[in-house]
């Protein structure tokens, strides 16, 4: 299998080219550019894309649909049909055959309400669900919940094979099993490491800082514990302490 990638430089969005093999069939995940590469890498490796498989509907992730579609009119667009996505697209499978590639499409919610991720030859493309040490937010528009977020990581993802490729919708991929031990959200998920309790204000409300965590970034993002005893995960810039 094939796998290129293109990152978009301010958002650090990826965009991805899957392909079966050289003179084979592929595929793009997301297309939320600069998808130029992407086009050139295909030229280049004689690749026939047939697909665009969308994780999810953030403009971050769909930017540049219009130009794959430019330079091949064909191109199926699939997404999953509880994602708020104003282009022309088709409901995506659970599992799909591509060329000589089975992907299975995982439902992830948590992000938003329909966001999937993508199975295929030991590789997840997981969107804005899990990151190089960090996980996505959940107050992003159609975001459904904290316990959405924290059960497609847990229950979903982290129960793929260890050595499972992690190919995330921004930054630098990872695996499985390193996500496993050393992902802090996940470590006091597991019990291996205890919930922080320190007051703060988050998105200028009281709260309790539960976790400081990592963002793909280089910056934070907040696992944070409203007074009502509802979780939730903000930006670590919007939370103040002290």
């Amino acid at each position: 299998m094939i796998v290129e990638k293109s990152m978009h430089p301010d958002f650090l969005s990826n965009t991805y080219l899957v392909a079966d093999g050289e003179g084979g069939t592929g595929f793009f995940v997301d297309a939320g550019g600069p998808v130029e590469p992407l086009i050139e890498a295909a030229e280049r490796l004689d690749v026939t894309p047939t697909h665009i498989l969308l994780t999810h509907a953030h403009a971050d992730h769909v930017f540049e649909v219009g130009k794959l579609k430019e330079r091949w009119p064909d191109l199926k667009v699939l997404i999953d049909d509880r994602e708020d996505y104003d282009g022309e697209a088709e409901p995506l499978p659970e599992t799909i055959t591509i060329g000589a590639l089975e992907v299975k499409a995982l439902h992830t919610p948590g992000h938003t309400a329909g966001m999937r991720a993508l199975v295929v030859d030991g590789n997840v493309f997981t969107g804005d669900t899990l990151f190089k040490n960090s996980v996505g937010g959940v107050r992003a528009p159609n975001s459904t919940s904290y316990e959405d977020l924290r059960s497609s990581i847990m229950d979903t993802l982290m129960a793929l094979p260890k050595d499972t490729v992690v190919r995330p919708g921004h930054t630098d991929p990872t695996t499985i099993g390193d996500e496993w031990e050393s992902n802090r959200f996940i470590r006091v998920w597991r019990g291996l490491d205890k919930e922080g309790d320190e007051p703060c204000t988050a998105l200028g409300e009281p709260a309790t800082l539960i976790l400081l965590g990592d963002d793909y970034d280089g910056g934070h993002k907040a696992w944070v514990r409203w007074p009502d005893g509802r979780d939730d995960i903000v930006p670590g810039s919007k939370v103040q302490t002290g």
